[in-house]
């Protein structure tokens, strides 16, 4: 028998998502979540890997099936040493937890789950599909802060950016899409969820991405502030008297959308926008002012823009922000249709006019086969 599924692995810090995808002709025999680990009945992540296994076993699909291929793993952070794609080994694993410093909510937790599988499996093919690999190709110019180079290089400070898998598999899915050649495509991708990041894709390529060192960088989102004063920090240190971590906290779990209205949920922004809430209005338009600039930045990196794409919870889903966010952009050739917008739909579509210069799509992004693709593609190869 030639095996022809990969289990895809989201190891969280409380959660762990997965989903089995069958390469040969496309279905997903099974998904799911296990939430809330360290509370109640699984207290562990070791608990939560065997919790999956049980599943899946219940369902004819156990981790000892025989069309099982591969084990894909989500891994945040593989810094500037794992830029594609890469088969587990020990010292791979040491690697990865070698990086927990520059990813330390996000590593632990994805090796946890790579240690846990390969217990379970460990005649099986694992391999690591890195957020931050599709970004590697960003020249210098867009990777490096403009800090001392000796300073940057010890510590590993540059640029990284995240959410690659879900870039990567949207800048791909447009080309299809509109049917044209990837190569010749360039592309900005506006990655709307919770976390948000926008990239600047020149025929494949990634050349520049909003999210940085970590993914606190860019653009507004749900509770992270994005671009932001450094001095901010220092400012909040002297003056405030808050710690590092109390800062952290800020800048990560209590900014953002959260920060300025109170609210994380767009849709319960809009709700408020609705009734005449001005905080939820600001909040909003912060979040579009910002969103615009990008737009606006990745049009002179990448010279020409042949597409814009929404993806992620907020931009497949909010037609609200997708006609902010291009309002008014005739003079850089995108021109929304009113109706192809707001028309609620689960499908990769085209919403621009008829007579835009840039094509405007929505696409729902899929990280999980981005994820079982690659895997396949390395184990078969």
């Amino acid at each position: 028998m030639n095996p022809t599924r990969v289990l895809v692995l989201n190891s969280g810090s409380s959660s762990v998502k997965y989903q089995l995808l069958d390469m040969a002709d496309g279905s997903r025999p099974a998904s799911g979540l296990v939430e809330r680990i360290g509370e109640g009945p699984v207290p562990d992540h070791t608990a939560a890997l065997r919790q999956v296994a049980d599943e899946l076993r219940e369902r004819g699909m156990g981790l000892d099936s025989p069309e099982l291929a591969a084990v894909g793993h989500r891994v945040v952070h593989g810094g500037t040493k794992f830029t594609e794609p890469t088969l587990i080994t020990d010292e791979v694993v040491a690697s990865i937890e070698g990086l927990v410093p520059l990813a330390p909510l996000h590593n632990p937790a994805n090796v946890t789950g790579i240690k846990v599988a390969r217990e379970l499996r460990p005649d099986l093919p694992q391999v690591a599909v890195f957020d931050t690999a599709f970004h590697s190709t960003m020249p210098e110019s867009a990777a490096r802060y403009a800090i001392d180079v000796e300073t940057a290089d010890r510590y590993d400070v540059r640029r990284y950016g995240f959410h690659g898998t879900s870039h990567a598999y949207v800048s791909r899915a447009a080309a299809g899409l509109l049917d044209r050649d990837l190569a010749g495509l360039n592309t900005i991708v506006l990655h709307l969820g919770n976390g948000a990041s926008a990239s600047a894709i020149e025929g494949g390529v990634c050349v520049d991405t909003s999210m940085g060192l970590t993914p606190l960088e860019g653009l507004v989102m749900g509770t992270r502030s994005g671009d932001l004063d450094p001095a901010i920090v220092f400012h909040l240190a002297r003056v405030g008297g808050m710690s590092m971590d109390e800062v952290d906290t800020l800048l990560n779990k209590k900014s953002g959308l959260l920060g300025l209205c109170g609210d994380n949920d767009m849709r319960e922004i809009g709700r408020r926008m609705g009734e005449g809430d001005r905080a939820a209005e600001l909040a909003f338009e912060i979040y579009i002012h910002r969103l615009r600039k990008y737009v606006g930045a990745y049009t002179a990196v990448l010279g020409r823009v042949d597409a814009i794409v929404f993806t992620a919870g907020v931009g497949e889903n909010s037609a609200a922000v997708r006609e902010a966010a291009l309002r008014g952009l005739t003079g850089l050739g995108i021109e929304l249709d009113g109706v192809r917008n707001t028309l609620r739909s689960g499908s990769a579509r085209i919403i621009s006019a008829q007579s835009s210069r840039v094509a405007v799509a929505v696409i729902p992004t899929d990280e999980e086969l981005e994820i079982a693709t690659q895997t396949y593609a390395l184990v078969r190869a």
